[in-house]
C-alpha cells in the first residue's frame, strides 16, 4: 500500500502527533509511507504546498491519502486545480478536522487556502466514499462544515463530541481505531 499523511498548518510533525504514530504503523507493517514536512509550516504558502502534494502524486494511485486540518485545505484545491482526478487515483481519503472556510479567511497567512466555494467531489474516481472525522467543538470549526459540504453527498461524517481540534494538544498521540481505520479500511473511528 502506498500512503500519503499530510500535516497542518503550524505542524512541525511533533513525534507524539497521530500523525507521526500512524506514520510508524504503516511502516511497521510494510507500507510504503510518506509524511513530508510541508515547507514553512508557520507561513505556509499553497502553492508551495501544492508542489509537494504534486511531487507524492505523480507515480498515480495513491492507496490511502490521510490531511489533519490545514492539509484538508490543500487537497481540495488539488481537487479544484485539477491536480487530483484524471490519472490519479486515491483509494481512501480521510480529512481530520478541517479548517471552516470563514476561519482560514480570517487569518491572512492561510487565507489563500480557502476553496472557491462549497468543496467538490473529494475522490475523483474513488470507489471508495472519502471519510471526514471531525470534532463538535473544534475552534478551527466553531459552527461546524455546513458550507463546506453542502453539495456533499458522498462523504462519510464521523463527529467525535468534545475533541477539540483532535491534535496534540487534545490528547492524540496514538490513535489505535484511526490507524485500524487505515490499515484495513474498516471499522469505527472512535475518540482515542
Amino acid at each position: 500500500m502506498r500512503a500519503l499523511v499530510l500535516h497542518g498548518w503550524q505542524n512541525h510533525r511533533p513525534a507524539g502527533h497521530w500523525q507521526a504514530h500512524l506514520a510508524r504503523r504503516l511502516a511497521d507493517a510494510g507500507h510504503d509511507v510518506a509524511y513530508p514536512q510541508l515547507p514553512r509550516a508557520d507561513t505556509p504558502d499553497v502553492d508551495r504546498w501544492l508542489e509537494v502534494l504534486e511531487r507524492h502524486l505523480v507515480e498515480g494511485t495513491v492507496d490511502l491519502v490521510v490531511c489533519h486540518s490545514l492539509a484538508c485545505l490543500l487537497w481540495v484545491r488539488a481537487v479544484e486545480t485539477g491536480l487530483v482526478g484524471g490519472a490519479t487515483v486515491v483509494g481512501r481519503l480521510v480529512l481530520v478536522a478541517p479548517v471552516a472556510t470563514a476561519v482560514v479567511l480570517g487569518h491572512p497567512e492561510i487565507a489563500a487556502f480557502a476553496p472557491s466555494g462549497p468543496w467538490p467531489d473529494l475522490a475523483p474516481g474513488s470507489r471508495h466514499r472519502p471519510c471526514l472525522v471531525r470534532s463538535d467543538d473544534d475552534p478551527y470549526s466553531p459552527h461546524g462544515l455546513a458550507a463546506e459540504l453542502a453539495q456533499q453527498s458522498t462523504v462519510d461524517e464521523v463527529v467525535l463530541p468534545g475533541q477539540a481540534h483532535l491534535d496534540l494538544t487534545a490528547g492524540y498521540g496514538a490513535w489505535p481505531s484511526l490507524e485500524r481505520w487505515c490499515l484495513t479500511g474498516s471499522g469505527a473511528i472512535s475518540p482515542r
